[in-house]
């Protein structure tokens, strides 16, 4: 979403409001110890300001030894202590503040967690993300901005009623009639006209600051895709995965011929930086200096003639001096506050629209059925499915039925709809047409988790996380050891396993322990397979995790699984034939429709039908044992 000016005020107030319940809500310690420490802050300076204008006075008066020691003891003590309150209030808020940005992604990942698995896999909501956190990265605005801006509006606040408290008597004290013209000083109207001039250039000069800050806001959405390509540069110039591909073929060089040569130029972002830097922005941030400069020697000015004038002594000066500075100071800061509030509503209106995203899939609220025999059955009735913003359907009037404890292959050509239906089957997605029943009765009326619940499924592009490998197998910190054990000893991962250092206890990878382990990608999808067993789901389905093996491989461990589920259901998903042969129920998908089901002997009997023409073009790979 690009920011404009059309956002008005109270709707500005609104949305900044709302971010700061969510962190009022999230950890209020928050606000309190950097408002605690903005206003210890704030006063610290006066107590000196204050003390050293005593002590001048005094030199420059009585020169009483004892008032003077007792200045000085009070400015010692006083500083003492002030310094060790503002250590302490600085160490709570910075232990509050610590991970902030972790607990904002908490913020986030909470929501894509809750979100529909539709609208998680959709490419606007990973823009939506991307963008957020790009803002977030280069301090333009967002949740994280909130925070910084309540304790320097705090800390302004603070700032102003301290330096008007000192400020005050200035304009108070009276010169001595004597003064010749500078009585006009003694006019309430001239006070008032002075007051009036300081304060029109106090406001002035933020308030051309945020103009020139606002053109950087606007021109946030124009830099989205160039920050996007710099996160995915340093990303992955260090990630295992591809930072041999960047050395092997110097891909760096590619990123800056790309991005720092043609990308820019390719969106006119140079070009148009440069316009704001030599104009608009250069032109309202050369003006804020300039007026700030014009206030401090219009202080300087009223305050030096007041005192020549004999309105009041050296001390004073530097007390008014410093003070109506600080105010001058806190005012700017107020201002320059607000005006980032205002321009951070426009990077959180991104934020709330990522978490106001509604969830469209109805949650049902029955339970399903637990039968000892295990006797359910599933329905696919007339089910057609488009993916969003796609104009071609993934999958067509596909109608089917199949028992728990039956094994299921689903095999197809790349790009049939074979994932697609093992999604709409797990009710990831809804259908767009017809109907999915699970006994019966629509699984849309199901208790949505406690559906998903029987589901163990290994994806393609499944995940393991680099906790301990029992973790990983149980997804939960406590695990049952003996269980952990003969799911690995049943996807084949037994071998492997005695070769482990601390066996179960053993970490994945090495991001949180060094000597973690690096496992191939066979070992990782036993790993997988083993994870999926422990669930003990009714339906065990793999979507082609093992594509990577050659066909041999991936037949003995589909074999393997046949074995094992045991009365469960297993769906094997695989665009190679051989390995789901041993199934006695197959259905052919090809360009989104079922279009043939039957046993092996029965499919590859029709000799114009899909399976024998996929068979006849894979027989090469295949021996006579398979």
């Amino acid at each position: 979403m690009q920011p404009d000016d059309k956002i008005k005020t109270k709707d500005a107030i609104n949305i900044n409001r709302r971010g700061f319940k969510i962190w009022w809500k999230t950890n209020p310690k928050l606000f309190i110890s950097s408002g605690l420490t903005a206003i210890a802050e704030a006063l610290t300076p006066y107590v000196g300001i204050y003390l050293s204008a005593r002590i001048l006075d005094e030199l420059a008066g009585g020169r009483s030894p004892e008032r003077l020691t007792q200045l000085a003891l009070y400015s010692l003590f006083s500083a003492a202590f002030l310094a060790m309150v503002n250590a302490g209030l600085a160490r709570w808020k910075n232990c509050q503040y610590a991970g902030v940005h972790h607990v904002e992604n908490q913020i986030y990942n909470r929501k894509l967690l809750a979100m529909d698995f539709a609208d998680l896999d959709n490419t606007y909501t990973h823009d939506l993300l991307s963008q957020i956190k790009q803002n977030r990265s280069y301090n333009l605005g967002g949740l994280t901005k909130l925070l910084n801006c309540f304790e320097r509006f705090l800390k302004a606040i603070t700032v102003i009623a301290g330096a008007i408290a000192l400020t005050v008597p200035l304009f108070i004290q009276r010169v001595p009639e004597n003064a010749g013209m500078l009585v006009l000083f003694n006019n309430p109207f001239i006070n008032a006209a002075i007051i009036i001039m300081m304060l029109l250039v106090t406001f002035i000069a933020p308030i051309f600051s945020n103009k020139a800050d606002s053109h950087f806001a606007k021109a946030a959405d124009s830099l989205k895709l160039l920050n996007r390509y710099f996160s995915f540069y340093f990303n992955n110039v260090y990630e295992r995965a591809r930072s041999v591909d960047f050395r092997m073929y110097r891909q760096d060089i590619l990123f800056k011929n790309r991005v720092m040569r043609g990308l820019m130029d390719e969106n006119g972002l140079l070009p148009t930086f440069e316009k704001f830097n030599n104009g608009s922005i250069g032109k309202y941030k050369a003006i804020a200096g300039a007026l700030s400069q014009v206030f401090t020697g219009l202080v300087y000015i009223f305050v030096c003639l007041k005192a020549w004038a004999g309105a009041f002594g050296v001390g004073a000066v530097t007390q008014y001096i410093g003070a109506i500075t600080a105010l001058s100071g806190g005012l700017a800061a107020l201002v320059s506050v607000v005006g980032e509030l205002r321009n951070n509503a426009f990077f959180l209106r991104t934020t709330f629209e990522l978490l106001d995203m509604p969830n469209e899939m109805s949650h049902g609220n029955l339970t399903i059925e637990k039968r000892i025999d295990q006797k359910h059955e599933i329905t696919f009735r007339n089910v057609s499915f488009q993916y969003p913003q796609t104009d071609t359907f993934a999958l067509r009037n596909i109608s089917l039925q199949f028992n728990v404890g039956e094994r299921l292959a689903v095999v197809g050509m790349n790009g049939s709809g074979k994932t697609t239906f093992i999604k709409l089957l797990c009710r990831l997605y809804d259908p767009t047409e017809g109907e999915i029943l699970l006994d019966g009765i629509n699984i849309k009326d199901y208790d949505y988790q406690e559906y998903m619940s029987i589901f163990s499924v290994v994806f393609q592009d499944f995940q393991l996380l680099a906790y301990k490998l029992g973790q990983n197998i149980a997804a939960n910190r406590g695990y049952d050891h003996s269980r952990a054990d003969q799911c690995l000893t049943d996807s084949g991962f037994e071998k492997c396993l005695k070769k482990l250092p601390e066996g179960l206890e053993t970490f994945l990878y090495k991001e949180f322990d060094e000597n973690g382990v690096i496992i191939s990608g066979g070992e990782a999808q036993k790993i997988a397979l083993a994870r999926a067993l422990y669930k003990e789901a009714s339906f065990i389905i793999l979507d082609e995790p093992t594509a990577s093996l050659d066909p041999i491989a991936e037949f003995e461990i589909y074999k393997s699984m046949n074995d094992i589920v045991g009365n469960k259901t297993a769906v094997f998903i695989s665009h190679r034939l051989s390995s789901c042969r041993f199934c006695n129920d197959i259905a052919v998908f090809h360009e989104s429709e079922l279009v043939q089901r039957g046993n092996h002997d029965t499919l590859l009997s029709d000799q114009n039908g899909k399976y024998f023409e996929l068979w006849t073009a894979q027989a090469q790979y295949y021996v006579e044992n398979i």
